[in-house]
C-alpha cells in the first residue's frame, strides 16, 4: 500500500472542515439523546401500543437506519456496538409482536421491506468480521433461493410468487385491516382507488357504500395479493448483502437470474418495465393484460417512485455483481418511460401525491414553472406529475459513471426550471433531497455547498433535538412513525462531502461509495478524530478528495477506491508544499508556502495518507473502475 504525507500546514481552516467535524461532535451527543429518551435497555423501542397485521415491522427498523452509516462515515466508536443492539433489541421486540419469524419479516411487500433492511445493510458494511450477522446475511438471503423451504421463489417462471413474501414463505392477500376498504382510509385517499375496474366503483366516494368497500378489499385481496411486482426487484440487495461475504455463485446466478427475467419482459414490451406478472407468469394476467395495476406499482400508490427505486437498486446490484456497466439499464427503463410525457407547471398548482415534499425542497421556487414528470399510469394514460426524483438518475451517474448518465443530469438541469444552487433546510424520512445543489457543486459552479449543506445539517439536529426535547406522548398512543420524525442521525451531507456519494437508496439499496475511509491507527472504518475530508470532483476516470487534519496529533487514514473495494488507484496527485514555512520566528507573519503536485504510480485499490499535526493534502485519485471484485472486508483484513 502506498503511503503519501501530507506536507502544506492547516494555516487558515477551511469553513466546510470546522463545520464538519462540528457536525460529527453534534451527532454523538445527539444520539445518546434519543437513545436515552426512546429506547430500553436491551435496544428495542419504549412502545406499549398494539401492531397492525403486517404494516409497522419496517418503521421500528427504520428509526435507526443511518446510525451504521454514520460510524463508518467516522462517528463515535461506541455506535456500531449502539446499533447492533438496537437491531437485536427492535428484532427481538417485533418477533413477540408476531411480525417476524426466526429474525425475518414474515411477509411483506418489499417497498416497506427495503426500507427495514437499511439498519442491517449498513451494520453488515461497517462490520464484516461479525460473524453472528454474516449468519444472518446469508440465512436472509437464502429464503429467496431456489429450493428454500419459504417457496418465495418460483424456478419454473422466474417470478417471487406473491407481492407479500418473507420468511414465512408467500404471504397472500394485502393488509388484514383492508378487507373492507373503505372511504374511511383518509391516510390512502390521495393515492386513489388501488384497483380502477371494480365493477361500480369510480370513485373514492364510492368506497362509503359498505358493498363497495367489501368489493375493493376482496379485489384487492384476490389481485394485489398474488403473483410477482416489480417492487420485489428490491430484494436482489439481501442477495448481494450476501455475496458480498464469500461470493458464493448461488446467490449471484438467483440476483442476476431474476433482474433479467424483469429486463426480457421489458424488452418483449418495447422497453417498458410492467408492475405485475401473474402465477403464470405472464405479465397482466391479474389485470386484465394491462401492465400496470400490480402492488406498489404504476399505477398504486406511488408508481415511478416505488417501481423506479426497485429497478435502480437492482440495477446497482446487477452491477455490484458483475462489474459491467451495461446491467444498469433496467434503472434506465423506468425514467425513458415518463420523460417524453414530461410537461411544465408549478407545484402550487398542481395537483399531485407527495406535495409537501416538494414545497420543503424548492421552497419560493414552488411557485415557478418547473419540469414535472408523470409518476402513474392508469387506463386514461400518465398522471399523478410531479418534479423528476433527482436520486434516481444521480445514481445511476454515481454507479456507473457514464456519459449518457451524464447528459442525462445535464438535461434535467436545463430543463428543470428551478436553481439547483439553492440549498434549503429541510429533512424527510429518506434524509435525502439535496441532490441538485451537490450535482451542481460537483460541476464545479456552486462552490458555496459545502458550507451551507453542513449548516443545514446541523439546523436539523437540533430541530430534532428541540422536538424530542418537547415530546411528552403516550408510548401507548405513539404512531409507527414517530421515532422517524425524532431520530436526530444526518447523514446525506457528510456522505456527499466525505465518500462523493449520493444518499443510500431509501427502499433497499446497498451503500455504494466513491470513496472508504478507515483510521489506520484504531483500525476502524471512517475518519480519524479530527479529520475531515471533501470529495469536490468526480468524473468515470477520476475522484478529487481534501483531507485536513485540525487536531493537533498526527493522524494515518486509508483512503480506499470504492466502498467495497472495487476499484482500483492507477495513478494519484498530492499536493506538496515546499520549505519556508513556518518561518522566521521574529517576522510578524507566515511566509507564503509554494504548493505544488507530484505524482505516484500503481497504488493498487488503497492509499495510506499520513497527515501531521494541523496539516492537509488534496489529492487527485485516477480510477479502474470495477476492476476488482467487491467485498465486504478492510483493506488489512482478508475478507471472511
Amino acid at each position: 500500500m502506498r503511503v503519501v504525507r501530507a506536507t502544506a500546514p492547516l494555516g487558515s481552516p477551511p469553513a466546510w472542515a470546522v463545520l464538519e467535524r462540528r457536525l460529527f461532535d453534534l451527532l454523538d451527543d445527539a444520539w445518546r439523546l434519543f437513545e436515552t429518551r426512546y429506547c430500553r435497555p436491551d435496544g428495542g423501542l419504549i412502545f406499549t401500543g398494539r401492531g397492525e397485521s403486517r404494516d409497522g415491522a419496517d418503521d421500528f427498523y427504520e428509526t435507526f437506519f443511518n446510525w451504521p452509516a454514520l460510524y463508518q462515515l467516522g462517528g463515535g466508536d461506541d455506535l456500531l456496538a449502539a446499533s447492533k443492539r438496537h437491531w437485536t433489541g427492535v428484532t427481538r421486540q417485533l418477533t413477540e409482536l408476531g411480525y417476524l419469524v426466526d429474525e425475518y419479516e414474515r411477509g411483506y411487500d418489499w417497498f416497506h421491506q427495503g426500507e427495514s433492511m437499511l439498519l442491517f445493510y449498513g451494520i453488515c458494511a461497517a462490520d464484516p468480521a461479525d460473524q453472528a450477522f454474516r449468519d444472518r446475511a446469508r440465512r436472509f438471503a437464502e429464503l429467496y433461493l431456489p429450493g428454500s423451504p419459504a417457496a418465495n421463489y418460483d424456478p419454473v417462471t422466474n417470478t417471487i410468487r406473491a407481492p407479500h413474501n418473507g420468511a414465512g414463505g408467500p404471504r397472500w392477500g394485502v393488509n388484514e385491516e383492508w378487507a373492507s376498504y373503505g372511504a374511511d382510509l383518509d391516510s390512502m385517499r390521495p393515492y386513489g382507488l388501488p384497483l380502477r375496474d371494480v365493477k361500480g366503483i369510480t370513485s373514492w366516494d364510492d368506497l362509503a357504500r359498505p358493498e363497495a368497500a367489501g368489493a375493493m378489499g376482496a379485489a384487492m385481496n384476490a389481485r394485489l395479493g398474488s403473483g410477482d411486482v416489480a417492487v420485489n426487484l428490491a430484494s436482489t440487495s439481501l442477495a448481494v448483502n450476501a455475496w458480498l461475504y464469500d461470493h458464493d455463485s448461488s446467490y449471484c446466478d438467483w440476483a442476476l437470474r431474476y433482474i433479467e427475467g424483469w429486463r426480457d419482459r421489458a424488452a418483449r414490451l418495447g422497453g417498458i418495465l410492467p408492475d405485475n406478472v401473474g402465477p403464470s407468469g405472464r405479465v397482466g394476467e391479474l389485470h386484465g393484460g394491462r401492465w400496470y395495476g400490480g402492488s406498489y406499482g404504476w399505477t398504486w400508490p406511488h408508481g415511478i417512485y416505488s417501481v423506479g427505486t426497485a429497478a435502480v437498486v437492482a440495477a446497482v446490484n446487477a452491477l455490484l455483481l458483475t462489474g459491467d456497466p451495461a446491467r444498469l439499464e433496467i434503472g434506465r427503463i423506468p425514467l425513458d418511460m415518463v420523460l417524453p410525457d414530461a410537461t411544465v407547471g408549478a407545484v402550487t398548482r398542481t395537483e399531485m401525491t407527495n406535495k409537501a415534499r416538494w414545497l420543503a425542497q424548492l421552497g419560493d421556487e414552488a411557485d415557478k414553472p418547473v419540469l414535472l414528470v408523470p409518476n402513474r399510469r392508469d387506463d386514461a394514460g400518465w398522471f399523478d406529475y410531479q418534479p423528476p426524483q433527482l436520486a434516481l438518475p444521480a445514481w445511476l451517474w454515481h454507479a456507473g459513471q457514464l456519459p449518457g448518465d451524464r447528459d442525462r443530469l445535464a438535461m434535467l438541469r436545463e430543463r428543470s426550471g428551478y436553481d439547483w444552487s439553492a440549498v434549503r433546510e429541510f429533512r424527510d424520512k429518506e434524509e435525502a433531497g439535496h441532490e441538485a445543489p451537490w450535482l451542481a457543486f460537483l460541476a464545479g459552479d456552486n462552490p458555496s455547498y459545502p458550507e451551507l449543506m453542513l449548516r443545514q445539517a446541523m439546523a436539523q439536529v437540533g430541530r430534532r433535538l428541540a422536538l424530542i426535547d418537547a415530546d411528552h406522548a403516550d408510548p401507548a398512543t405513539l404512531h409507527f412513525h414517530h421515532w422517524q420524525w425524532h431520530n436526530p442521525v444526518v447523514t446525506e451531507a457528510l456522505t456527499q462531502l466525505i465518500t462523493g456519494s449520493p444518499q443510500v437508496l431509501y427502499n433497499g439499496g446497498l451503500p455504494v461509495t466513491q470513496l472508504g475511509y478507515y483510521d489506520a491507527t484504531r483500525r476502524r472504518p471512517g475518519l480519524p478524530p479530527g479529520v475531515a475530508a471533501l470529495v469536490d470532483r468526480v468524473t468515470a476516470d477520476q475522484v478529487r478528495v481534501q483531507l485536513v487534519n485540525l487536531h493537533t496529533a498526527e493522524r494515518r487514514v486509508l483512503v480506499r477506491a470504492g466502498g467495497f473495494g472495487e476499484h482500483d488507484i492507477n495513478r494519484l496527485t498530492a499536493t506538496v508544499a515546499g520549505d519556508g514555512y513556518p518561518g522566521d520566528m521574529r517576522e510578524y507573519h507566515a511566509p507564503p508556502v509554494p504548493v505544488s503536485r507530484q505524482e505516484a504510480e500503481g497504488t493498487g485499490g488503497c492509499v495510506e495518507v499520513v497527515l501531521p499535526p494541523l496539516s492537509r493534502i488534496e489529492l487527485d485519485l485516477y480510477l479502474s473502475r470495477w476492476v476488482r471484485q467487491p467485498a465486504h472486508g478492510t483493506p488489512w483484513e482478508a475478507t471472511p
